[in-house]
């Protein structure tokens, strides 16, 4: 069996692997990064009834790994490069390779996966960090799920500058309501439901495009949403209304969340 974990900035996860398949997952938050690898091994074994004698290697990886110098518990440790760990646990996830990986965490990688190899192509600092920190400063809320039941109430033409606020007809191939510039209203009555509203929306017009640009530079129409930012379900329908526009897809597989960890594990696993 194999335990991977994905240190990051602000949630740990780990998954344990068997012969190429995913038996356990599990998250975790703490202030540093060795806290988080062991708290986050430890509630793996203890949750599931696992035995260290069954674990032959641990993998980490993610903004933390370089912290984890010596060997986990006396199990063999060792780090995957993240950006490897994103493309294989994406196509393993997807079932296919040749895929295009947005993955959405505290800020936002965009990865090519495929048949030559795995590719950083970009990316942005924008991402569920820029909701948090933005959010706490706007409307003095930090706690993620208080944001979301906040924007679900929130009304975007408060806060955004639509194209019917500039013109009476379509642009281009943009309808009335679609965003001309993110918080380019901000009227006096807006209210902490529609910023946070408004916020997710850019931050997530931002992911959308960027994923865009590299799905149109690699000849396809789809891209694998994967990290933490994969199951905001404000972003899903803002990247459906970009599909709209560009007629580029975003696929959220299961376990999305988990695509680091799961590929640092599987890491190890395709070397043997």
């Amino acid at each position: 069996m194999i335990i991977g974990i994905d240190i990051g900035s602000t949630t740990t996860k780990a998954v344990s692997i068997y012969e190429g398949r995913v038996l356990h997952k599990i998250k975790t938050k703490a202030l540093d990064a060795l806290t988080s690898a062991t708290g986050a091994f430890g509630k793996m074994i203890v949750e599931n009834g696992i035995k260290m004698s069954d674990i032959q290697k641990i993998m980490v990886t993610g903004a933390g790994a370089a912290k984890i110098k010596d060997d986990l518990f006396g199990i063999s440790t060792g780090r995957a490069d993240e950006i490897q760990a994103i493309g294989i646990g994406g196509i393993f996830l997807a079932g296919r390779d040749d895929i295009i990986i947005a993955n959405v965490g505290t800020g936002t990688a965009i990865i090519d996966a495929g048949r030559k190899g795995i590719f950083h192509l970009g990316g942005s600092g924008v991402g569920g960090g820029t909701i948090l920190g933005l959010a706490k400063r706007l409307f003095a809320m930090s706690d993620f799920n208080g944001i979301m039941a906040l924007a679900e109430k929130g009304r975007l033409n408060q806060v955004d500058l639509f194209i019917e606020d500039i013109t009476e007809t379509d642009l281009s191939f943009f309808n009335r309501e679609t965003t001309a510039s993110n918080f380019g209203k901000m009227l006096d009555s807006a209210r902490n439901e529609d910023i946070a509203l408004a916020l997710i929306n850019m931050v997530f017009q931002v992911i959308g495009m960027l994923s865009v640009f590299a799905a149109k530079s690699k000849n396809t129409d789809r891209v694998i949403v994967t990290g933490n930012g994969s199951g905001n379900s404000i972003g899903k329908k803002v990247l459906q209304a970009i599909t709209g526009l560009y007629q580029i897809q975003f696929e959220y597989p299961p376990d999305a969340e988990y695509t680091t960890a799961i590929g640092a594990g599987l890491a190890w696993e395709q070397n043997l």
